[in-house]
């Protein structure tokens, strides 16, 4: 009976962490964006991100607003995957 209870308890623990996921959306300010192909490659270095959903980048504003498992990404991953590919970016207010 104790292993039994043990077994339904972790599992319980197991799964509790996805209840408490959550689907984010944030709207980042991107620089370096200078041409109508840069939004194309923003685009791909956020959808590189697991957990990341949906991606919007808008040329004229200069920000790409990103849909996110907060399980799986976090803002500092998305902020570094444009970074790295050569658009610094941060949240913006």
């Amino acid at each position: 009976m104790a292993k039994m209870r043990f077994a339904v308890a972790s599992t319980l623990v197991l799964f509790s962490t996805a209840a408490f996921a959550a689907e984010k959306t944030v709207t980042l300010a991107v620089e370096n964006m200078t041409c109508t192909a840069c939004p194309h490659i923003v685009k791909g270095s956020l959808t590189a991100v697991p957990g990341v959903s949906h991606v919007e980048v808008l040329f004229a504003d200069k920000t790409a607003t990103v849909t996110f498992d907060d399980a799986k990404a976090a803002i500092p991953a998305l902020v570094r995957a444009t970074t790295d590919a050569g658009y610094p970016s941060a949240p913006k207010s």
